[in-house]
């Protein structure tokens, strides 16, 4: 496991305010009150740890196979259905949706190989990220990439705790399968807009890993 670099300065800044915090309560709380100096410093180390937990990247076995579409985060998916995306297609799509709590890894990775032909960040709100229209008003950062199969959307999503995406593509770069192409802090979810007829491999409620599980195959 190592940590994302989206996770230094925040890691860094609260390890030092941790630090600070329970430097001045064994000070000044422990002589008197020792017991809740400790609880203190065991709920403060306990923020920490999930703090690093937060930015971690597990070792994984990613999958790779050019007829498959895999998932682009850790989480559970909240919503498989049809709907218009007036956004980028204007047509039908099937529209897959991944919750990403706080407890997931928030790495995200590119479902499958191929050319990002479209690019763009949307200001927006704040819903919490399973209202249903997080997915067209809430901040968000959408990509296409387009290879032989055919060309998907898939969209970047902030939630009520999320208030920063970070994406790392452009419109022309060649991504690959399972390669980090963003990062979504402090929980929120990812659309992904597949053409009408593709075959679904996921349900509702099931839990799937970035760059592991399979959504879809062509």
């Amino acid at each position: 496991m190592t940590i994302h670099k989206e996770g230094y300065k925040t890691i860094a800044v609260t390890a030092l305010v941790v630090g600070i915090f329970n430097l001045v309560s064994f000070s000044f709380l422990n002589e008197q009150w020792p017991w809740l100096s400790i609880a203190l410093f065991v709920a403060t180390f306990g923020l920490l740890l999930f703090i690093i937990s937060f930015f971690r990247i597990p070792n994984r076995v990613y999958t790779i196979n050019d007829n498959q579409i895999i998932s682009p985060c850790d989480g559970k998916v909240v919503v498989i259905e049809e709907i218009t995306d007036v956004e980028y297609f204007k047509d039908r799509r099937i529209q897959i949706s991944v919750f990403m709590s706080p407890a997931n890894v928030h790495v995200n990775r590119n479902p499958m190989n191929g050319e990002v032909v479209y690019n763009q960040y949307h200001k927006g709100k704040y819903l919490v990220a399973w209202h249903p229209k997080s997915s067209t008003e809430n901040e968000r950062w959408s990509i296409a990439v387009k290879n032989s199969h055919g060309e998907i959307l898939y969209k970047q999503i902030a939630g009520a705790l999320a208030k920063r995406i970070c994406n790392y593509t452009s419109v022309g770069d060649q991504v690959k399968q399972a390669d980090e192409y963003g990062f979504i802090k402090f929980g929120s979810r990812v659309d992904i807009l597949l053409p009408v007829g593709t075959k679904i491999n996921v349900g509702l409620n099931e839990v799937v890993k970035g760059g592991v599980t399979v959504l879809a195959t062509w």
